[in-house]
């Protein structure tokens, strides 16, 4: 059962993974559930149905009136897609002269018929019959269904959605398989897959037999093969399961487990000693991490000695602050540009300053987008200033929102003469300036922010809006951080 993706990109639409052929509005001919199958398509000669000739495709009958045929495809995991392979494998006169592409985000038990906003992938392509047609998708937004749309009418072998996955994290509980497919994680590199693809060992659900493992050749010399997997995103590993089922004379007669945080050389710690497997046996080792220091994994080696197979592996763990970051910022670069927005205007209330965020999108990491944050605050004009300080409760004031509440939690613990005096100072400076008193409450005491607010009352107008523009940026740092590792 060979997975066929290229380097570093899944199939987000094979069966494999878990994507389903929702609709098609023509499938007479040949079903459309076939486009997701992970195996090749296949051809037999002198094979026919009493509709026609059989075919291992999706095949509309010939069209006798304008338009055009769909099939929807709801993925298998979320995520953003990179490249699109249409294949006509065996469709020689009954292929389609053009397909076209879209995409929309919808919640995964959606109904077909409540499908919209469709995004367009790829715009209308043309065709060659019988070939592995492949077109690359430079729009990075994170997608759930696709519709595939072909003109006017024929057959296509198979569909072949690459992308990288991008979860949503908050549906996960407090421990997740950092090394599945579906949480987005991916095996990057091995010493041999003669008899089975190591990516294997990361698809949903159990093996249904040894072709749907990862099963390396006969070691004739030293040494031993291994499979280097890049985690979903930095993580603790505390449960480790290796499934070996269905491999019975082959399983390896051990194994053992790296991480690094970082896939260089030198970087990595052993987390799992070598340790004797069984045949046909779902191994657990849990009690065997309880004592060992935390290590954080961006990446896992997994070693089996000398040779074999195995069918699944899983890591069991959870995020560190920086994979949950990480992931974060995956899911701010992929949101749409509404929803990316409404998330930039909680960090800061300038409409101005979030519309900007969205746009410049993606970011490769968080101090690329820090200085983002920077550079189009400093675009912004003063009324753009103004809107994001109106948008803040005024210090001292109960604010309904939680990150005000954190980031004033400290202040909040005074006297009451304290509170008065800053009533009065937040007064005559709103006063004087026209708006509300701004500073980066974290971590800072009642007596400290008086203190500050006593000697920017002697600032003149010009020069202390330079001063709250400051502040504001200050908390807009802290902000992004909050909305990443939420």
């Amino acid at each position: 059962m060979e997975l066929i993706f290229p380097s570093e990109l899944l199939d987000l639409a094979s069966e494999r993974l878990g994507g389903c052929v929702l609709a098609a509005n023509d499938d007479f001919f040949a079903e459309k559930e076939n486009l997701i199958k992970a195996a090749e398509p296949v051809f037999i000669a002198g094979k026919y149905t009493d509709r026609g000739k059989w075919m291992d495709g999706w095949e509309s009958r010939r069209k006798r009136v304008p338009g055009y045929d769909w099939a929807i495809v709801r993925l298998g995991a979320p995520g953003v897609v990179k490249r699109v392979a249409v294949d006509t494998s065996f469709f020689t006169g009954n292929y389609p002269e053009h397909c076209s592409i879209e995409g929309c985000e919808a919640p995964v038990n959606a109904r077909f018929e409540q499908l919209d906003s469709w995004i367009e992938l790829l715009p209308k392509s043309s065709l060659q019959g019988d070939t592995k047609n492949t077109f690359e998708v430079g729009l990075h937004r994170r997608f759930t269904h696709v519709r595939l749309n072909i003109f006017p009418d024929g057959g296509i072998a198979r569909l072949r959605v690459f992308g990288t996955v991008l979860p949503d994290w908050k549906k996960f509980g407090t421990e997740v398989d950092l090394a599945a497919a579906e949480s987005g994680g991916l095996v990057v590199e091995s010493s041999d897959r003669h008899y089975g693809n190591p990516m294997n060992l990361i698809m949903p659900g159990r093996a249904a037999d040894m072709s749907d493992g990862w099963e390396t050749r006969r070691r004739r010399g030293p040494g031993h093969d291994w499979a280097e997997l890049r985690l979903a995103a930095e993580g603790i590993v505390r449960r480790i399961e290796v499934d070996t089922s269905h491999f019975k004379g082959n399983y390896p007669d051990s194994c053992s487990l790296e991480v690094s945080d970082t896939g260089e050389e030198g970087s990595w710690r052993e987390l799992l000693p070598q340790t004797k497997l069984q045949a046909h046996t779902q191994h657990v080792f849990r009690k065997e991490l309880s004592d060992a220091e935390p290590l954080p994994a961006r990446f896992a080696r997994f070693n089996i000695f000398p040779d074999g197979g195995v069918s699944r592996l899983r890591l069991f763990g959870s995020l560190t602050e920086t994979g949950r970051i990480e992931a974060g910022l995956h899911a701010l670069n992929a949101a749409g540009a509404h929803a990316a927005t409404q998330d930039f205007l909680r960090c800061c209330g300038s409409t101005s300053w979030a519309t900007r965020m969205a746009d410049v999108r993606p970011f490769s990491n968080i101090d690329e987008l820090e200085e983002a944050a920077e550079r189009v605050w400093a675009l912004c004009s003063r009324e753009d200033w103004l809107e994001a300080f109106a948008a803040h409760p005024k210090i001292g004031q109960r604010s309904e929102g939680q990150w005000p509440r954190q980031e004033q939690a400290q202040a909040s613990d005074t006297t009451p003469e304290i509170q008065a005096a800053m009533a009065r100072a937040n007064q005559q400076y709103e006063a004087k300036f026209g708006y509300i008193f701004i500073i980066c409450a974290s971590g800072k005491t009642a007596p400290e922010i008086l203190e500050n607010l006593e000697q920017r009352l002697a600032h003149d107008p010009d020069n202390e809006i330079y001063h709250a523009a400051e502040q504001q940026q200050l908390i807009t740092h802290l902000r992004l951080r909050k909305l990443l590792s939420e």
